[in-house]
């Protein structure tokens, strides 16, 4: 199937590594030029050289921190004056920590809203003059907890529930502009993210980290940890011209771990 993806502009946010360097991969493949973001300078470099050798799609990067509106202004300004043009955006960023409503202080839930939500509403901003002129697709990347709360995991649970009402909204809104929107949320795909939280479920538990794994993979029915490009390939379908008709939605990469409808 051609995606329809050649000559397209994205910017995949928080992408030097993870899932949003695995989004971006998918997208390169495809032919379209990516603009990486990241607060790791290093780390761009080293993702700019991986990237680039995956497909014809360009490859440009800038250092950015998304609760930072400058750099927002400064990501938005780049794609822009970089390819001329914005198709997609794919809304990403790092989680926050882990803990229960009692170990949470208003600073943590300040930061954890600035950099999980508003982030997320600031960049839609900046970036919509662009995607209005061609009409376009933009992608906000969530977690398996916009379904089903995870234990441990407070600030997920609450800021990327707010992501779901966001993405549903807009969909309606900027229809007319012939711009889809889209949740996705990943259940256990193998990055950093993931062996940080099952270290932290083991310190707490005092068992091993493979009795902490062994305990999920028996929650996942497919029996896994999903693989970063199997995500990257989802979410480069619904920001392709393949993706017509779907707006609104969200979506679980899970490997069937939710049990909800």
């Amino acid at each position: 199937m051609d995606l329809g993806l050649k000559g397209k502009a994205a910017l995949v946010v928080a992408s030097s590594q993870g899932l949003g360097k695995a989004v971006a991969k998918q997208l390169v493949m495809e032919g379209a030029d990516v603009l990486i973001t990241s607060r790791n300078e290093e780390k761009l470099q080293a993702a700019k050289e991986e990237l680039s050798a995956c497909g014809t799609g360009k490859v440009a990067y800038i250092r950015a921190d998304i609760t930072h509106p400058e750099d927002i202004r400064a990501m938005v300004q780049k794609a822009r004056d970089t390819f001329g043009r914005l198709d997609i955006l794919v809304n990403n960023a790092g989680g926050p920590p882990a803990g229960s409503f009692e170990d949470m202080a208003d600073e943590d839930w300040q930061k954890s809203f600035e950099l999980n939500l508003l982030s997320y509403i600031r960049i839609i901003r900046e970036a919509l003059p662009l995607l209005k002129k061609n009409g376009g697709r933009i992608i906000n990347i969530a977690s398996s907890s916009i379904k089903e709360p995870i234990p441990g995991l407070i600030l997920s649970n609450t800021f990327r529930a707010g992501i779901v009402g966001l993405s549903k909204t807009l969909a309606e809104e900027f229809a007319p502009y012939q711009i889809l929107v889209n949740t996705v949320g990943p259940g256990r795909i193998a990055t950093d993210r993931i062996v940080h939280l099952d270290k932290v479920t083991a310190e707490k538990t005092g068992k091993s980290m493979e009795e902490v794994q062994a305990k999920e993979l028996e929650s996942i029915p497919l029996g896994r940890y999903g693989e970063p490009d199997e995500f990257g390939r989802f979410v480069a379908f619904l920001a392709s011209e393949a993706n017509s008709y779907v707006t609104g939605s969200s979506f679980l990469i899970d490997g069937g771990k939710v049990k909800s409808i």
